[in-house]
């Protein structure tokens, strides 16, 4: 038996800091919360994150904030080092997010580090790389917006049981969705921005200067966001201010959304939870949870934010008291929604000679005084019974194996397998057409999109869908081209690329476009079409760099154009409108002004992203029958194309009255015809 007294020895500095980094860095989730807070201490209005691989492979975090000085660039990722505190006694009246200046250390001892910074004023950026708290080399200026690109990469490369320790990329990826997601609902006035790398269209993207309600809504729906009471209250006694929405009584989900901020930090609180619950108790049934966001505000000398290290719990004075307050103002505003109820019963299972008859599910309306007539009662009305669920998919969604006609012209490029850096467009006309769309923006169209459920193609110009009871009529042109707009005018700048096999002259295109008749060429009043030809590859080849920069469209020195901007990840254009869509560029675009330029040369690209053989072989009032349908283009249309409507379309108020959308059937209309017959 071994008696010797073990020798107690100095850890090897890595080692400390390695193991410091687990315990602040424990998941991609908790690195981007660190990330974010720095983003928001920066005074950010735009955030924007890219992830890969649920943020272990990649995870970016763009910023416009103040930026940070070159000369700090050497230190900022050493440990401790922090400009947000300079004593102890400064931890009494912290205000600001991070505090201890661990954060960037720790993650570049588990990942590779990458930081780009440009400060207002300076002539360039700088970008670092990192490994273990200090530079690889001195920083290397470089093109930059003001703000700040930290790119995470490899999380956890060097801990491998903490790596194998992740349970699936894809809840990774949640988890680091819903940190943002909190911090979006919080933090209304600045915009974020959640997607996946390669991908065009965001997971979660929430408008700058908006509302903590309209954040909701974006975020978790329209169910909730309909649901919600404001809680507003004081107490000068605690010295707390608490503020937030909680769901109505009429509200519930079957797990529990508690988001709670303590002098604007993202914390739990057990203690507040369970007693929420045990409000919440009274009116929902078991196993029912209500939606809580919760705001307190707290005197900084009362709370100690330097308990836990990722700062996910704080410890406050008074602890009993402000729950009690907390729990008081919620009782309050539930009891006074009382007086109205919505009551979800359940009646037997049929059995096997039981007429056939949807009887679950039933959601009854009732005051408070007419409790006595629920036994009377327990049948939702089959006029109003929506029997469809647009969170539905069909097999054949994962069984196209059809190949497009495009496949042997054109190779799509979507830059998936490089590390994007996507660039903050902050030209005034790109932002002013922006703020239009979103000003005309129809709240109730909004929500009929978001929450549709495709039918099927009534001619190659009009589809049908249904939403709630009601059955609807889409111009899909109309719709589809408004959309590929949004998408032009949201990615101004940050497209992906389709590249061609080949080179395709550009004046060639031109002069097959002049002998179709959609051009309007009229030969006895126009030019001769090869110096048309000529003019029009002259005007796309003068702004070659333009072209590229903002449109991923590349023209090489012989006038051949090389490529054409991706828009939408899972669907390509038809080839057979190129000709047109270059030829409509060069005459239909106004190039003599910024902001018309830009919404002409979107507006007619969006155009051509709707263009399809199909529709050409019959009119808008022509019946499907009249040309056979194209299998490809039925399929884009219900498993890329309308689908991509539900994420973040903003349907326009015109389509209200232009008879874009139009409804045709309603289920508790078509109850009253029969009741008639």
């Amino acid at each position: 038996m071994d008696h010797r007294v073990p020798i107690v020895r100095k850890l090897a500095e890595d080692v400390i800091n390695r193991i410091a980094a687990g315990e602040v860095i424990q998941r991609p989730a908790n690195a981007l919360k660190e990330l974010l807070e720095n983003s928001l201490d920066a005074k950010s209005t735009n955030i924007q994150i890219t992830l890969k691989n649920g943020g272990l492979k990649l995870l970016q975090i763009q910023d416009n904030g103040t930026g940070i000085r070159t000369e700090d660039l050497g230190i900022v990722c050493e440990r401790f080092t922090t400009s947000k505190l300079q004593q102890f006694e400064d931890l009494t009246k912290i205000s600001t997010y991070g505090f201890r200046g661990e954060a960037l250390a720790s993650i570049s001892h588990v990942a590779h580090l990458t930081i780009t910074t440009k400060t207002n004023g300076a002539l360039c950026a700088y970008k670092g790389l990192y490994k273990d708290g200090k530079l690889k080399a001195p920083p290397k200026s470089c093109a930059g917006n003001v703000g700040t690109i930290i790119t995470v990469e490899d999380l956890f490369h060097n801990i491998a049981t903490r790596k194998k320790s992740m349970k699936s990329f894809n809840e990774e990826h949640l988890k680091v969705v819903e940190v943002v997601s909190r911090y979006a609902i919080h933090n209304p006035l600045v915009g974020f921005t959640v997607k996946k790398q390669g991908e065009l269209l965001t997971e979660v993207k929430t408008n700058q200067g908006s509302t903590h309600i309209d954040n909701i809504q974006a975020i978790y729906g329209s169910a909730i966001s309909r649901a919600l009471l404001e809680i507003n209250d004081y107490c000068n006694i605690l010295k707390v201010k608490i503020k937030g929405y909680v769901s109505n009584p009429n509200f519930s989900a079957k797990k529990q959304i508690f988001i709670l901020f303590i002098n604007d930090r993202l914390v739990d609180s057990q203690g507040l939870r369970k007693a929420v619950d045990q409000v919440y108790s009274i009116y929902l049934a078991k196993g029912s949870h209500p939606f809580i966001y919760l705001s307190l505000n707290l005197d900084p000398m009362n709370v100690d934010v330097n308990v836990h290290p990722t700062k996910h719990e704080v410890h406050f004075l008074h602890e009993d008291k402000v729950i009690d307050k907390v729990v008081d103002a919620i009782q309050d505003k539930l009891s006074g929604t009382n007086t109205s109820r919505t009551f979800y019963t359940q009646t037997r299972l049929p059995m096997f000679n039981d007429t056939l008859i949807d009887k679950s599910n039933e959601n009854i309306e009732i005051k408070e005084s007419q409790k006595s007539k629920i036994a009377n009662s327990t049948n939702v009305s089959q006029n109003k019974m929506v029997r469809t669920d647009c969170a539905e998919q069909k097999i054949d969604k994962f069984l196209n194996t059809s190949n497009s006609s495009n496949s042997t012209l054109m190779l799509p490029k979507s830059k998936t397998n490089d590390i994007i850096t996507r660039r903050e467009i902050k030209l005034t006309s790109v932002l002013s057409l922006r703020k239009e769309i979103e000003n005309c923006c129809s709240d109730t169209l909004q929500t009929i999109f978001q929450n549709h459920k495709y039918v099927g193609a009534a001619s190659p110009t009009w589809s049908l869908f249904q939403h709630d009871t009601n059955l609807y009529i889409c111009n899909s042109n109309n719709v589809l081209q408004e959309m590929f707009y949004q998408i032009m005018m949201y990615e101004f700048g940050n497209f992906g690329v389709i590249k061609f096999s080949n080179a395709l002259s550009i004046y060639e295109l031109i002069m097959i476009a002049l002998d179709l008749s959609e051009s309007g060429y009229q030969g006895s009043e126009d030019k001769p079409k090869e110096e048309l030809a000529h003019d029009a590859t002259e005007i796309l080849t003068s702004r070659t760099s333009m072209l590229n920069d903002y449109f991923s469209i590349e023209i090489d020195n012989d006038a051949n154009i090389l490529s054409i901007p991706l828009l939408l990840e899972g669907f390509l254009p038809d080839l057979d409108g190129l000709p047109l869509y270059l030829l409509r560029l060069a005459s239909e675009v106004d190039w003599s002004s910024e902001k018309q330029c830009f919404l002409s040369f979107c507006r007619e690209t969006a155009r051509f992203y709707i263009f399809h053989p199909w529709k050409q072989q019959c009119g808008d009032n022509d019946d499907i029958s009249d040309a056979a349908p194209d299998r490809n283009w039925a399929w884009s249309l219900e498993h890329v194309l309308y689908p991509s409507l539900r994420k973040s379309f903003q349907p326009p108020k015109h389509f209200l009255d232009d008879g874009t959308l139009l409804q045709i059937a309603s289920l508790p209309d078509m109850y009253k015809v029969f009741e008639r017959c």
